[in-house]
């Protein structure tokens, strides 16, 4: 069965959603009042996507959460050119790391919106 969507909680669900649209050539496909008086935005593609999320209130400082149990250690995300998709990260600000060329394609690392952290990988 596929993945239909992740949840998690960012600072500014819009601002993160403009960016993931102008990177990964996403839209967005909801936004409105989510739980406790909080604001959701729905981005991604047909049959999948992000749902950013963000609480009224003040939000608190991340962890590593490569060491939180149950923590999000990243978001992984297809597509075809990778050369052209990290031009595009480095154009928006953010600086790819940790690239790997194995078995099963190429990827790169960056830290976006709010220090999460994407995997972008290419099997082509």
């Amino acid at each position: 069965m596929p993945l239909e969507h992740v949840n998690y909680t960012v600072s500014d669900p819009d601002g993160t959603a403009k960016i993931l649209c102008e990177l990964f050539g996403w839209k967005i496909r909801w936004q409105g009042a989510a739980i406790s008086g909080g604001h959701t935005v729905h981005v991604g593609e047909e049959e999948s996507y992000l749902a950013l999320y963000t609480p009224p209130g003040t939000l608190s400082d991340p962890t590593d959460n490569y060491t939180q149990l149950g923590g999000m250690n990243h978001v992984g995300v297809v597509v075809d050119n990778i050369a052209a998709i990290e031009q595009k990260v480095k154009d928006a600000g953010f600086e790819p790391h940790n690239h790997g060329d194995y078995e099963p394609g190429l990827r790169f690392y960056f830290d976006g919106p709010d220090g999460i952290e994407f995997e972008v990988v290419s099997y082509t």
